[in-house]
């Protein structure tokens, strides 16, 4: 034995609240705070369990192949994969946590889904082994890392980083004769010059809820000051009156009624959209950086006529312009676990600087949070300049329904469905977001 030292939009919304709400932010997690620590040795046996994002077919083999290598390294460990997808990881979460079974390794946003972990004592501190002073922690993006803080502590381990671009086709822009808008009425006229030469504008299916949840957020970060956004973000302090908030519903709207299918829309997921988009049948599609080898792996567009640019911001935003939707992406380690050294020694070897280039370039195409975690030679040049944007960017908004409290992330999500259905009005949406922030004070 070695030793080292070192949905529908009501059911998502229902999802993320019964996560932890009915699984309890409170309830059956570890007593008391674990920390980690840094001077534990790793007993190399056993088994170290761990639920990834990564179920995508095209996505699956990186964890697999990652667990191989680690089990060849220490013969006596078996890693057992839990992989799920964007959407089925929020329901297998939910079920986790009710039953007090999360694994040893398990994925998580940030924000206020994160923070349902740390307030319920299910997440490890991290900080002793991954603060910026630390070996590890000197091998990953402090943004990233500091991304996952909560309370003063560092409880997350980032694995890629992402942000929200519009993805279009190249030779589709040229034949309808449009350019890349760099205003939002410019979006809307590219989208009635692409709609004129017969082809859709703009892939979107929110069958799932939080793709309509994307834009919002974007529009809001163009719309409503920073700090504005941040208050209302904490119950405690949240009022959701600045009138940016209708401003950007209202253009969300408009978007969606003149640059995609409108109602029909929520009856279609964002596969459905991400594929037709891939095979030619429209023009742009809304997507996160870590999409950008999805998008070109097998369909009809191919790479060189693939572009992307931020949704643009309108003319009159009274926001932050320079601002980008996204955030990090990454793990926690459970406070329950048997072998919290064994599960932390793992992350570490995922988080490599070998495995980040492994994970950068196609076919994942996740940009790493490792410090030297990829190579621009060897990845999709539209990632290397996605990330530049990135870097560019002033604010890194993070995703409306898991920078929220759960009952307002569920408001946005139902919200923005019934607004694209025509059921409820901009000011409609927001009343129903107040309220849920007012019952989570």
């Amino acid at each position: 034995m070695k030793t080292n030292t070192f949905l529908s939009t009501t059911s998502l919304g229902s999802l993320v609240a019964a996560a932890f709400v009915i699984g309890g932010v409170s309830g059956a997690g570890a007593a008391d705070p674990v920390v980690a620590d840094p001077n534990a040795a790793v007993e190399y046996s056993g088994t170290v369990s761990v639920l990834t994002k990564f179920g995508l077919q095209q996505l699956s083999p990186f964890f697999v192949n990652a667990a191989q290598e680690y089990e060849k390294l220490h013969p006596g460990v078996k890693v057992e994969l839990i992989q799920e997808s964007d959407d089925s990881v929020k329901g297998k979460t939910k079920a986790l946590v009710a039953s007090n079974s999360l694994p040893d390794v398990y994925f998580t946003w940030t924000g206020s889904w994160g923070e349902n972990f740390v307030r319920g004592n299910r997440a490890v501190d991290l900080t002793p082994v991954i603060g910026p002073e630390t070996e590890w922690g000197k091998t990953l993006a402090n943004a990233a890392v500091s991304a996952f803080q909560y309370n003063g502590k560092l409880y997350g381990i980032p694995l890629y980083l992402d942000a929200k671009f519009m993805g279009y086709n190249k030779s589709l822009f040229e034949k309808a004769g449009v350019s890349e808008p760099k205003t939002f009425d410019e979006l809307l006229g590219a989208c009635a010059a692409l709609r004129k030469s017969g082809v859709t504008p703009v892939s979107f299916g929110n069958k799932e809820g939080w793709p309509g949840v994307h834009y919002a957020g974007q529009l809001l970060a163009y719309n409503v000051p920073q700090a504005t956004l941040e208050k209302d973000f904490v119950p405690a302090t949240a009022e959701f009156a600045d009138p940016g908030y209708v401003a950007s519903l209202t253009q969300f709207k408009k978007l969606i009624d003149e640059c995609s299918d409108g109602s029909g829309t929520n009856g279609s997921s964002y596969a459905t959209a991400l594929q037709q988009f891939s095979n030619g049948q429209s023009a742009m599609y809304y997507q996160e950086i870590i999409e950008f080898d999805q998008a070109t792996a097998d369909g009809a567009l191919k790479r060189e006529d693939f572009g992307f640019f931020k949704l643009p911001a309108p003319a009159d935003a009274k926001g932050d312009v320079k601002s980008i939707e996204g955030a990090p992406e990454g793990y926690m380690i459970s406070a329950a676990s048997k072998n919290i050294p064994l599960a932390i020694d793992f992350m570490r070897f995922v988080t490599s600087a070998d495995n980040g280039k492994v994970l950068s370039a196609p076919p994942y195409g996740q940009p790493s949070a490792t410090v030297g975690g990829y190579s621009a030679d060897a990845m999709n040049p539209a990632v290397v300049d996605g990330l530049k944007v990135i870097a560019d960017s002033s604010y890194l908004m993070p995703w409306l329904d898991t920078a929220n409290p759960p009952r307002v992330a569920a408001a946005w999500l139902s919200g923005l469905q019934a607004l694209i259905g025509g059921t409820m009005t901009p000011e409609e949406v927001m009343g129903r977001v107040k309220e849920a922030a007012a019952s989570s004070k």
